[in-house]
C-alpha cells in the first residue's frame, strides 16, 4: 500500500512481474512523484495501478497477477491498437486497397485489432527514471491486416501536483491506419461499481449506434438524450453508456473533456488532443477468478473506461476525422490525468 505523503525523488523501481505463456518475461516498473505512484507493466504498456497519497485503494482497477492480463484483464490499462475499438465487417478501403482483417466479435467485426493489438505485446524499455518511462514496440508489414512496418512508443510521466501524462507516438513506414488509446478502467471509491461517480463531459455531440454497437454514421447532438453530461450529474445502472463523445473535428492542442468524481471526494479530470472520448461502463467485465487490487474479482460496472480517441469505424464513415497516417507524419497524442482531494 501507498501511504507515504511525499515522494522527494530516487532511484526508480524495475522488477520482475511474470512470464508470458510463450516464456517472455514481463516487468513492473514503479514510478513516484509528489503525491503519487504509478505502476506500468512492460506487457501491453498496461497503466497497472494509480496510487495517490493517504489513499488506502489504487484509483484504476488492475491484477497482481499477469496471467489476468493474458486473459480477462486483457483491456484493463492497456494501450490498444493500432486501431482500438470498431472496424465494421473486418474490413477497410484505404486509398483503393482493401483491407481484410480476422473478426473477433459476432456480425464479423473487428474490436481492438485482434489478437495482434499492441495489447498483447511485451514492450521494451528505452528510457526510465523515477518519474517516466518510455516503452516502445514495433509491427512489420501486413501483421493483422494492417499495412506499412510501424513503430510505437508510450511514455508516462509523473509531475507535480498529482499529474500523469501519457504521451503516445507512432511511425510508418507506409500508408496505413492508426488510432492507439489508453484504455484504463477508473473507479475512484475502490468500491464495488463506480455507481454515484459524477460525471462531466465537454461534448456538443455523440455518436449513435447500430445493433451492432457500430456507428450509424451520424453526428448527434447530446442536448435532450440522456448522453448530456455538459452538466456534472452522478451516474447508475439506468446511465449505460458504450459510446464516443465528440470533442472536436480533429487533433488539436491538449483541451479538458472529462471530469470525474468519487463519492469519497476524490477527482480526476482529462485532457486530451484527441477528438473523440468512448465511455464506456464495464457492464461485461468479468475477472473469471482472477482477482483485482482489493483482492477479490471484479464484476459488471467495476470501473468506467474514459478512452481519449479518434471516433470509431473511421475508415467506413469518411466525414468522420481520420485515422490514415504516412510515413511523412508521425502520430502523437497526449492524454493528461490530473487528480485531487476534495
Amino acid at each position: 500500500m501507498f501511504t507515504a505523503c511525499v515522494y522527494s525523488g530516487g532511484m526508480p523501481v524495475r522488477s520482475h512481474f511474470g512470464t508470458t505463456r510463450s516464456g517472455d518475461a514481463v516487468d513492473l516498473l514503479t514510478l513516484q512523484s509528489g503525491e503519487m505512484l504509478v505502476r506500468v507493466l512492460t506487457f501491453g504498456a498496461v497503466l497497472q495501478d494509480v496510487r495517490l497519497a493517504g489513499v488506502a485503494h489504487s484509483l484504476t482497477l488492475g491484477s497482481p497477477v499477469l496471467a489476468a492480463y493474458e486473459g480477462p484483464f486483457a483491456s484493463f490499462g492497456s494501450v490498444m491498437g493500432p486501431v482500438a475499438n470498431r472496424i465494421s465487417n473486418a474490413r477497410a478501403l484505404l486509398a483503393g486497397r482493401q483491407l481484410h482483417f480476422d473478426a473477433n466479435l459476432p456480425g464479423g467485426h473487428l474490436l481492438h485489432s485482434g489478437a495482434c493489438g499492441l495489447q498483447h505485446k511485451v514492450w521494451s524499455v528505452i528510457a526510465l527514471s523515477h518519474n517516466s518511462v518510455t516503452l516502445k514496440t514495433s509491427a512489420f508489414d501486413g501483421e493483422g491486416g494492417f499495412p506499412g512496418a510501424r513503430s510505437w512508443e508510450v511514455c508516462y510521466t509523473l509531475t507535480n501536483p498529482a499529474t500523469l501524462t501519457l504521451d503516445i507516438r507512432a511511425q510508418t513506414d507506409a500508408l496505413t491506419l492508426m488510432n492507439p488509446v489508453n484504455h484504463s478502467y477508473w473507479n475512484l471509491d475502490g468500491s464495488p461499481t463506480h455507481d454515484g461517480h459524477v460525471l462531466e463531459i465537454d461534448a456538443q455531440n455523440y455518436l449513435p449506434l447500430n445493433e451492432g454497437l457500430l456507428p450509424t454514421g451520424q453526428i448527434a447532438p447530446v442536448a435532450g438524450t440522456r448522453l448530456d453530461f455538459r452538466q456534472a450529474r452522478a451516474i447508475g445502472p439506468q446511465d449505460a453508456l458504450d459510446f464516443n463523445f465528440c470533442l472536436t473535428q480533429g487533433r488539436g492542442p491538449l483541451r479538458g473533456a472529462v471530469r470525474l468524481r468519487g463519492r469519497g471526494g476524490i477527482e480526476m479530470t482529462l485532457k486530451t488532443t484527441d477528438p473523440g472520448l468512448q465511455v464506456y461502463d464495464g457492464k461485461s467485465i468479468d475477472s473469471k477468478g482472477f482477482v483485482g487490487h482489493h483482492g477479490a474479482p471484479y464484476a459488471p460496472r467495476a470501473g468506467l473506461a474514459l478512452e481519449a480517441q479518434f471516433w470509431p469505424d473511421a475508415a467506413s464513415n469518411p466525414h468522420f476525422p481520420a485515422i490514415t497516417l504516412d510515413a511523412a507524419e508521425p502520430w502523437h497524442q497526449t492524454t493528461r490525468f490530473s487528480f485531487r482531494k476534495l
